[in-house]
């Protein structure tokens, strides 16, 4: 597994938990408004990726008792080659596992599943189905994305999908999206954010109109009543 981070200790990551987050290195997504761009872009993640190493298991062996959950993000997990044995030797060390993908991947969210590999698996919707290529920045198969979003409501294990209020959505996208997933366990809107001291994907995003809290606020108000949790974020 090649990370491009690894945040020791996260109160907000994994609900409930106190965390540890390995941050993969690589995606195949290029949503413009992203801010780990170090995780996204090729040239950036060769730069910092390094192969993950026994010494972090070692660590994270060390840590238990302290740690209760250990969070994979990215970029997108699924893309590594060695994810689920990964997964395999954290369960091992009696940590909880949770997965942040964005679902173009149903087949080894599939087997994660099947395996018992995770706990908790947070899904990001990036659009409705007219708009994901648009918000995610490359041609998407949403046949795929709505595998996972299938995959992942009938399990067994906690979940969330969230959405975050990119440059370019809309409450109406925002509102057409709550239809689609309707009857999922959460459903969470995220503010976008733009750090001052981050790159984004595309620059251009951080002088971008986007919708603010109140709009999403607003949102909810009319989505609550189709999910047992959620609200906003950020």
């Amino acid at each position: 597994m090649i990370i491009g981070g690894i945040q020791w200790m996260t109160l907000l990551d994994y609900p409930g938990c106190v965390a540890a987050t390995l941050f993969t290195a690589g995606c195949n997504f290029r949503c413009p408004f992203c801010h780990n761009s170090e995780l996204v872009l090729p040239d950036l993640v060769t730069t910092i990726g390094v192969k993950l190493e026994a010494d972090v298991f070692d660590e994270l062996s060390e840590r238990r008792g302290f740690l209760d959950a250990i969070v994979i993000s990215g970029g997108e997990p699924t893309l590594q080659p060695d994810l689920l044995p990964v997964l395999s030797r954290i369960k091992s060390l009696g940590y909880l596992v949770k997965l942040d993908t964005n679902g173009s991947r149903p087949d080894v969210i599939q087997d994660i599943l099947e395996k018992g590999l995770a706990d908790y698996i947070a899904m990001d919707i990036k659009a409705p189905v007219y708009k994901y290529q648009q918000i995610a920045g490359v041609s998407v198969n949403t046949d795929r994305i709505q595998q996972s979003v299938s995959l992942i409501q009938r399990s067994a294990i906690q979940y969330e999908f969230r959405t975050t209020a990119a440059p370019g959505l809309s409450e109406g996208d925002l509102l057409r999206i709550g239809d689609w997933i309707a009857g999922s366990d959460a459903y969470w809107l995220q503010t976008f954010r733009a750090p001052s001291e981050k790159r984004l994907v595309d620059e251009t995003c951080r002088e971008s109109d986007a919708l603010k809290k109140n709009d999403l606020e607003a949102v909810w108000n009319q989505l609550r009543d189709r999910f047992d949790g959620g609200g906003v974020r950020g």
